[in-house]
């Protein structure tokens, strides 16, 4: 057999998905996490597949040991080595203050002590040039007293090492040389991008991962072949693309968001199996919610990514998938505060102990004991893992919390879930409406465990009418790491003004033709150089770009028509779009390329369905039990479907329920379902 296997870990559940080049037959395991050994729960996953090691060709694997690591802070020992003069740029940070009227605002918490920060003389201009030489012999003495110290890990930050990385690379020498067995991570290796902080930031974060998460995957890749595979490994980045473990472990924040850049992935292959060229993809698992916008069918990117959020967060500047994600999940907690104020999250009851209704021992309401006490799920129903939903486990939960909030079960469960949906649609209107964007204009695509649970009530929110639950929502995010392709991405700072459309500045088409090849066919090589094979090669380009004054940039995808005046009108119209404003008489500056190399990876193809009838085969239908949509009306007799023997062009009118084995979707009173040839449920949603 060829068995292709992904592998995404989330926080309540692994999910497996294999496919077989062969056949075409995909396969589905689901197994619930392991947070005390994460690579347990791979194997788990693989065995619920029904997959033997010796099978597989290939393996892509996405994770969340390293947004776990940085969350709570259970990282390396690491120092940092900074220009001289410089030590304090880390822990100053940007002089900003979001919360302006917070009198108990807090910035940014470092992952590295001032204590643990040195620095060694030496200096380069912006443009590269030096101005101070690396002074070897206190770069020595430096990396000695880190010796001296017990650091684990080493980031090396020099100003303006993204124009030239001579000195830190000698420094990184240096430093291997007296810390044999530490980990060191230079900036430029990361990012070469201008802004000191974020860059700063950035390798430091990865540092403070990087013993723990190159440890993970060489243990991973190592129980792989002593279990008989001789698959060669990928990893699943943020950028939507597949790396080498070599790469993945020397640039280990790339993973931050692996497991969602899958599911946005698979996302954007069903839109073009649709028809749609812009959507929302919405990722609602057992912990949290996650969101991100497709638009012309590319993968959505941000240059910085906030750990822990943008008010008190630490900057990761990486080209990282641009997502709002929110502690909204199936087993986030309901509880009181001092007030006695009900909130719904972050805080989740994870896969140990899980929801009250998994029968684990735990004990306080969440999201899935709400739904289980409305009848949105049924009790006694089996879950992925063997688990049976524990009906009575799940009432005395959310019974205890009606009690502080003097309610009924029933309106308390409502109530959960409505805060919940509130949440989840506001992390939607973070990536529309606050970007000018309209959410009713797109396709609402939801997945993950509880998306499809969820999503009629998160349409409602947000007036959206149109939504699609593919199939096999639980683990599409691992389906969509099948449909990923290799990728490296480089940007490279270098300011230049480009002018006007009607007065372009001298020599600026050659300089950026140039500039724009030399990345190409640097991503080329690093591509070329890592261990997963891959067929074609393409490349894409964009530029962060600004008004001349201006502080900050857009980035603007290089139009197919060539020209800077080309550049310059779609910077224009990106300007526009974003800040609902534009100056095209004033002059702009390219203030950082981009350049991403894609080669191209097999990709398994969307099965269709038999075609059937409007009404639905007789068997389709297993059921019927009562739902509590609205507490004041009180239950409602709604009818229950096997999602696995619908056929294509079948319609179901709410309310409804359609179930399959790792996910409900269910349809309010006034929603319409229709399935289409792939098997989509293809939803209305009522007024």
């Amino acid at each position: 057999m060829a068995l292709r296997a992904a592998v995404d870990i989330g926080g309540t559940f692994t999910d497996v998905v294999t496919y077989d080049d062969l056949t075409g037959q995909l396969q589905l395991g689901k197994s619930l996490s392991t947070p005390q050994d994460m690579i347990q729960g791979v194997f788990d996953g693989l065995a619920a597949a029904g997959t033997a090691l010796e099978e597989l060709a290939f393996v892509i694997h996405g994770s969340t040991v390293v947004v776990n690591s940085l969350i709570e802070r259970k990282g390396a020992r690491t120092a940092l080595v900074t220009t001289a003069g410089f030590r304090d740029v880390y822990e100053i940070g940007r002089i900003n203050r979001p919360d302006a009227f917070n009198l108990a605002f807090t910035k940014h918490e470092p992952l590295i002590p001032r204590e643990l920060i040195h620095e060694v003389p030496e200096r380069l201009g912006a443009d590269g040039r030096l101005m101070t030489p690396l002074d070897e012999e206190q770069a020595r003495k430096v990396a000695r007293r880190l010796a001296a110290q017990g650091v684990e890990a080493v980031a090396v930050t020099f100003l303006h090492a993204y124009r030239n990385p001579a000195h830190e690379i000698r420094m990184g020498e240096i430093l291997r040389e007296e810390l044999p067995g530490a980990y060191v991570c230079l900036s430029h290796g990361i990012s070469r991008e201008y802004r000191e902080f974020e860059r700063t930031s950035t390798a430091a974060a990865n540092a403070f991962v990087g013993p723990l998460v190159s440890d993970y995957l060489r243990r991973l890749d190592d129980r792989l072949t002593a279990g008989g595979s001789a698959a060669p490994l990928a990893i699943m980045q943020s950028n939507g693309g597949v790396c080498d473990v070599a790469t993945a472990a020397a640039q280990c924040v790339q993973m931050l968001e692996s497991g969602p850049a899958g599911g946005v992935v698979g996302a954007i292959a069903l839109c073009e199996a649709l028809g749609h060229r812009e959507a929302i993809a919405f990722d609602m698992g057992g912990t949290t919610a996650k969101t991100a916008v497709i638009r012309d069918l590319t993968f959505p990117l941000a240059s910085d990514y906030f750990l822990g959020g943008y008010r008190t967060g630490l900057p990761i500047r990486i080209p990282c998938l641009d997502i709002v994600e929110v502690g909204t999940g199936g087993g986030s907690i309901a509880w009181l505060d001092d007030a006695r104020g009900i909130h719904v999250g972050p805080r989740s009851a994870g896969a140990d102990p899980g929801p009250a209704a998994y029968g684990r021992g735990g004990t306080q309401a969440t999201i899935t004991d709400a739904a289980v006490v409305l009848g949105h799920l049924a009790a006694g129903g089996r879950l992925a893992g063997g688990l049976e939903l524990d009906g009575d486990a799940a009432r005395h939960a959310v019974d205890r919390l009606a009690a502080q909030l003097d309610l009924d079960a029933a309106s308390t469960a409502a109530g959960v879930i409505a805060i919940g949906a509130a949440a989840m649609a506001n992390s939607v209107r973070a990536v529309t409406t606050e970007r000018g964007l309209d959410p009713r204009d797109f396709a609402l695509f939801a997945y993950g465990g509880n998306g499809p649970l969820h999503i009629s009530l998160v349409a409602r929110e947000l007036g959206v009418r149109n939504v699609v639950v593919p199939p096999f929502p639980a683990v599409f995010a691992a389906l969509g790491m099948l449909m990923a392709d290799v990728r490296r991405d480089i940007v490279q700072t270098g300011v230049r003004t480009l002018g006007t459309e009607e007065h372009i500045e001298a020599g600026t088409a050659e300089s950026l033709e140039t500039s724009f090849q030399e990345l190409e066919r640097e991503c080329a090589q690093a591509l070329r150089d890592g261990a997963v094979r891959f067929e074609g090669l393409e490349f894409q380009r964009a530029a962060d770009m600004r008004y001349v004054g201006q502080e900050h940039t857009v980035t603007v995808q290089v139009p197919a028509e060539p020209g800077p005046a080309a550049l310059k009108r779609a910077f224009d119209t990106t300007h526009g779009q974003r800040y609902g404003h534009s100056a095209p008489q004033e002059r702009a500056q390219i203030v950082s390329l981009r350049v991403s190399a894609v080669g191209t990876l097999g990709k398994p193809d969307l099965p269709k369905i038999a075609r059937g009838q409007a009404e639905p085969p007789a068997g389709a239908r297993t059921g019927a039990r009562d739902i509590v949509f609205s507490p004041a009306e009180g239950p409602v007799a709604s009818a229950v479907y096997a999602r696995a023997a619908l056929l294509a062009g079948n319609t179901i009118a709410g309310p409804a329920v359609v179930e399959e084995p790792t996910a409900t979707t269910l349809l309010r009173p006034g929603d319409t379902l229709e399935v289409d040839a792939f098997g989509n449920l293809l939803l209305t949603i009522g007024q």
